[in-house]
């Protein structure tokens, strides 16, 4: 395989792409706090699904259940349910949450809230 030498070109940008750089600029800051509430947005709901993984572990935990003990009950794999226990973004189907929990003796809850109202 040819190895091919990667040259920095710096070359003087032309009025029309110095005009196209500034509008793609304006755009990403007129959008950034948006953006930036999104991101805050999407990090709560996963912090929040993993808070429930780790409840259903748990619950496994103090029942003295392994993994193998929760496959058969639920069918779920051992892998993937190590992978749900101790994934950093865990993102399960809800059938998943259901057969887990109810394998530990719990009920998958969830409600529908109106934004800003905390139940």
């Amino acid at each position: 395989m040819a190895k091919h030498k990667i040259r920095n070109v710096n070359k003087p940008l032309t009025e029309e792409e110095r005009i196209r750089h500034a509008e793609i600029r304006r755009q990403i800051e007129s959008e950034k706090e948006e953006l930036m509430a999104f991101g805050r947005s999407a990090m709560a709901r996963r912090a929040r699904l993993r808070n429930a993984v780790g409840v259903l572990k748990t619950a496994r935990e103090a029942l003295g259940l392994t993994l193998a003990d929760i496959k058969v009950r639920t069918g779920i794999e051992k892998g993937n349910l190590s992978r749900l226990e101790n994934a950093v973004n865990p993102n399960p189907t809800i059938d998943t949450l259901t057969r887990y929990a109810d394998a530990v003796g719990k009920e998958l809850v969830i409600e529908l809230i109106d934004k800003g109202v905390s139940s």
